[in-house]
């Protein structure tokens, strides 16, 4: 009896040495999706930080004096923006993104009026788009600022928003910016430079709308955005060369497009041609010749 015991005592061991055995390798990927935050793609050792939303540069040299009212700079700690008066949106928004940014904050949902625009300025307010068949597109994304209450509160301020077809915000741009954070979640920090330009979206009313809130905010005709990505380090913007991923789109604002954003890409020179912009200006001239000439052709999810 004892032996039958010892024998049944093993065999079971053995069992549960196999089992281990095969689930061994998926224990391993557990843990190194786990360190992937923790170090950057070559395996050394990295601290994520908060850093400067303009790291990159002021792609359109805006101030905030108010004698420029169609470039006016507006700083949040979140990220910056140039803001047009007479569109009711940015021209362009950019901040930071790492892991130090992200968190466990859910999602606010407190749209509101800016109240941090030159007094006699027209505000947005959270009402301006109902009806428009638009969205209230976001360019820094709510899910790019979960650290804090605060800073996810920042994103729902209207200045964050542009008028954006439902297709367009909901999918093809949503993918793009879920592909940022799969990014970030992969070792990688990025500087994301966004905005919109043209006259005349499609949203869900059909047709093609120029304008809503009684003629207060311009509808883009296109939205669009530009991506470094850079392994997680310090002294970001000397880090750039010329074999640097650099992703840039441009996306119509309608309904009809493609819900898959890899085949909306661009270059950065053509993005700056139409808007007349120097968006990488801090980087080197030699790395920007490079870089903002060459099509993304990387991967997409």
């Amino acid at each position: 009896m004892k032996l039958t015991k010892t024998c049944l005592f093993i065999a079971i061991a053995a069992m549960f040495a196999v089992t281990s055995c095969k689930k061994k390798g998926v224990l391993e990927e557990i843990v190194q999706d786990k360190e992937v935050i923790d170090f950057d793609p070559k395996g050394n050792e990295t601290t994520n930080t908060r850093d400067n939303n303009l790291a990159m540069g002021n792609p359109s040299g805006a101030t905030t004096s108010t004698s420029f009212p169609s470039n006016y700079l507006l700083s949040k700690s979140q990220f910056v923006m140039s803001y047009h008066r007479d569109r009711g949106t940015p021209n362009w928004v950019s901040w930071h993104l790492s892991s130090a940014w992200l968190g466990s904050t859910p999602r606010q949902d407190n749209f509101r009026t800016d109240t941090a625009l030159p007094s006699g300025w027209y505000r947005v307010g959270s009402t301006s788009y109902s009806g428009s068949g638009f969205d209230r597109g976001h360019l820094c994304p709510s899910a790019d600022r979960t650290g804090s209450i605060t800073d996810n509160g920042a994103t729902f301020l209207m200045t964050n928003m542009m008028p954006q077809a439902p297709r367009n915000n909901q999918q093809t741009w949503a993918s793009l910016e879920n592909y940022c954070r799969t990014l970030v979640n992969q070792g990688f920090e990025l500087y994301i430079i966004a905005g919109q330009y043209g006259t005349g979206g499609n949203g869900s009313n059909g047709g093609t709308t120029n304008t809503i809130d009684a003629g207060r905010v311009t509808v883009p005709s296109h939205t669009w955005k530009v991506i470094v990505v850079l392994p997680v380090g310090s002294n970001d913007v000397a880090r750039v060369t010329t074999s640097t991923r650099v992703i840039s789109v441009i996306i119509p604002n309608r309904q009809d497009i493609s819900t898959s954003w890899g085949s909306y890409r661009t270059t950065v020179d053509n993005i700056e041609a139409i808007r007349g912009y120097n968006l990488l200006s801090n980087v080197p001239s030699s790395i920007q010749s490079v870089i903002e000439s060459r099509v993304d052709n990387g991967p997409t999810q």
